[in-house]
């Protein structure tokens, strides 16, 4: 059961503004606390018009049905609290499930998860990444959590470590280029005049010439943004064949999403959580000559 104890510099007011405008739950969450969930203050029932003052312990739950279905899959755990659960993806495995594949997802283990811990949760995701694309996923046990970090994605940190075609120049750069879907198709973006603002900020950290390894930090997050970005500036990543980039050594784009920072959203201490390099993309780089080099 959620509980909110009430801070010393807040003036009385309805449960419900407080809930809504200094705890940051939704509407949709709200209505479901109203209709079917229970909502206690000071282990006493109360309404939506009762008055919280400084110091009121405010308890609430609510159902959470989900028709996702639990999977015995392979689940790497990368970090875990009451609040979060960060999970390690492996490449291939899409984070939720799509029109046309309802299991083997990243969702459908951390269900399959939650119900053998006796969990009573539903899949929140907080970011995503592409089926391909290995590393950190942010997940939140509770859908007010979800929507906390939601609304303050600003304050999330999001690192990728990713092989590119040749030397990006300058070494230590940024690329700011829109990014819009491409016509006639469902899946590909490209840089076009009217797409969304999308700011990728990289640094190399090793050049070998006909590739080099990047550290990669995202100031957005559209979809596809490094890759498209990359391919805009003429360096695909490795093994991307969507935008160009070779498969030689490859044949998945070679991009890892290796750290998240945030500050917690119960604690406020700054959360930090990092990935290894998967053993896919070692084998590049100690293909290319890059064998003794420290990732993180």
């Amino acid at each position: 059961m959620p509980e909110f104890v009430v801070p010393p510099n807040i003036s009385p007011q309805p449960v419900k503004d407080y809930l809504r405008r200094r705890v940051g739950l939704s509407l949709t969450l709200w209505r479901k606390i109203k209709t079917t969930g229970t909502l206690l203050i000071n282990a006493l029932p109360a309404t939506i018009c009762t008055e919280v003052h400084p110091g009121d312990t405010i308890s609430v739950t609510w159902p959470e049905a989900s028709s996702i279905i639990a999977e015995a899959l392979p689940l790497a755990i990368a970090y875990e609290d009451d609040w979060l659960l960060v999970a390690d993806k492996p490449t291939g495995m899409l984070v939720h499930p799509a029109a046309g594949q309802h299991s083997g997802t990243l969702a459908n283990a951390i269900m399959h998860y939650y119900h053998q811990q006796s969990y009573s949760c539903g899949f929140h995701p907080v970011n995503r990444l592409d089926r391909n694309t290995s590393g950190l996923v942010l997940i939140a046990k509770r859908p007010d959590i979800q929507h906390w970090l939601n609304q303050n994605q600003n304050s999330i940190t999001k690192e990728y470590l990713a092989i590119v075609s040749g030397t990006p120049a300058p070494a230590n750069g940024q690329i700011d280029a829109p990014i819009g879907r491409k016509p006639n198709s469902i899946i590909e973006r490209e840089v076009r005049p009217d797409g969304q603002q999308a700011i990728t900020h990289y640094r190399i950290l090793t050049s070998f010439g006909q590739a080099s390894l990047l550290e990669v930090l995202l100031k957005t997050g559209r979809t596809h943004q490094i890759r498209v970005h990359f391919c805009y500036i003429g360096c695909p990543l490795l093994g991307d064949d969507l935008y160009g980039g070779p498969v030689t050594l490859i044949t998945r784009q070679a991009l890892h999403a290796a750290k998240l920072s945030l500050p917690h959203p119960v604690s406020g201490q700054v959360l930090t959580v990092t990935s290894p390099l998967p053993a896919d993309l070692v084998n590049v780089l100690s293909t290319l000559g890059g064998k003794k080099l420290n990732m993180l």
